[in-house]
């Protein structure tokens, strides 16, 4: 599936959505998720040691996109829920 996100035209002072991801998490399952989203170059993709989203994390797989909390249960689900997220809450 192609999730390449569309830059408007003549807008290149935008800044690229923030895809963060918990040290934890990323052992926990997704790394392969991480990897894939890193491969975008209209995201920017950190690792932290905690996001502060422990209650989820434990349970998910967990991006904070934006500083919002995405969540799955497999890496590729949670890399199309992320870009879902991208689609329905795009950044102006």
């Amino acid at each position: 599936m192609d999730h390449g996100l569309v830059r408007k035209e003549g807008r290149d002072d935008l800044f690229n959505p923030t895809i963060e991801f918990c040290i934890n998490n990323i052992v926990s399952g997704s790394q392969k998720a991480k990897e894939e989203l890193d491969k975008d170059p209209d995201l920017d993709v950190i690792e932290y040691g905690c996001t502060s989203f422990c209650g989820l994390c434990s349970q998910f797989l967990v991006a904070i996109v934006n500083g919002e909390p995405v969540t799955a249960v497999s890496p590729e689900e949670l890399v199309d829920n992320v870009y879902q997220y991208l689609e329905e809450n795009p950044m102006l």
